[in-house]
């Protein structure tokens, strides 16, 4: 009887389908003690994870691993080395034109606002064919950056001059330019070494990578200007996202798009405020950028920002003038509803 039981069980497991696990991997480029790990990407993973009974896992690339370099999200996504990214729109640069107009200066210094215009254009289309072959999960933009400077005080556009700030994009590239400074493109894992070296006298960035990359250490002076933001991509290769069973697709869908987009706005508040909380505690000199003096900005840049849109007509982006004044309107849309 006993034999005969045991068998009955041997045959009920073999006949009994076994739940196939699929392990998708997933690089950015951000310490994995930062924020974007913690709040949004981890939690996002375990979301995923727990709607398919475990069916999915993750294996998570932060930065400072063979597949947390910065420039390369967009690239190892669209080759399947990984299969889900989360990266720099800017970096490498000319991939994301179209997009890159969120990051003109004075735009918005609010991510939520700056994440709603993103989010909006792509789902109506006007970000064109940046992102073929690429599911698209999210886009974002982070708060207000500031110009953080080591041993330069900066309060006037005069002041600006000569001074070698990192940029993160081209059109920051361009604003600064015509502030007067010299742009250095870096990427954010070598800020600290080249303002240690005193390679560069400073850099732009929200307050967040501030702390997360240790630069409180080698900086004395921070800028409230409020003047651009920066635009991120989270996005997992086509091809893998259509190959997987439905209720798996059906999962990742509701753990991104709108379910997602709308939580930036408050983890990029909770992210800065540590960053210059830090900064206040190491009695640094934190200045805000006068009314009177942003003024003085915006005129100064009412060129540079017609230049840069006529560079972009003549890299492909032939409306230009009619996308930046889109992501304009979306930018008053979300203010006016607050």
């Amino acid at each position: 009887m006993k034999s005969a039981i045991t068998a009955g069980v041997a045959m009920f497991l073999a006949s009994t389908p076994v739940m196939a696990e699929t392990k998708l991997s997933l690089s950015h480029y951000l310490p994995a003690v930062h924020g974007i790990q913690t709040d949004f990407i981890g939690p996002w993973t375990e979301q995923v994870s727990a709607c398919t009974d475990g069916e999915v896992t993750f294996e998570i690339f932060p930065g400072g691993t063979q597949k947390g370099n910065v420039a390369k999200q967009q690239e190892q996504v669209l080759a399947g080395v990984v299969d889900i990214a989360h990266g720099l729109s800017g970096i490498p640069r000319g991939r994301f034109n179209r997009t890159s107009l969120v990051e003109m200066p004075f735009l918005t210094r609010d991510a939520g606002a700056a994440t709603y215009a993103l989010w909006s254009l792509y789902n109506e289309g006007e970000l064109g064919d940046e992102y073929d072959g690429l599911k698209v999960l999210a886009l974002h933009a982070h708060n207000g950056g500031l110009l953080h400077t080591n041993g330069k005080h900066v309060e006037t556009m005069e002041d600006m001059k000569g001074l070698r700030i990192r940029t993160p994009s081209p059109p920051i590239s361009e604003m600064l330019t015509f502030l007067g400074a010299t742009p250095q493109g870096l990427p954010p894992g070598e800020v600290y070494e080249n303002l240690q070296r005193k390679v560069i006298d400073g850099t732009v960035f929200p307050w967040d990578p501030i702390k997360s990359f240790g630069l409180n250490e080698v900086l004395t002076d921070h800028l409230d200007m409020g003047a651009y933001t920066v635009s991120f991509f989270f996005v997992m290769n086509q091809k893998k996202y259509d190959s997987l069973p439905e209720n798996v697709r059906s999962c990742i869908d509701q753990a991104s798009g709108d379910n997602l987009v709308g939580n930036f706005d408050q983890w990029w508040d909770k992210w800065d405020a540590s960053g210059r909380e830090e900064a206040e505690a190491a009695n640094h000199t934190i200045t805000v950028l006068s009314d009177e003096e942003r003024d003085r900005w915006r005129e100064a840049l009412g060129p540079m920002i017609e230049s840069y849109l006529e560079t972009m007509k003549s890299e492909g982006v032939e409306d230009a003038p009619e996308l930046y004044q889109k992501f304009q309107d979306k930018v008053a849309e979300f203010e006016a509803a607050q």
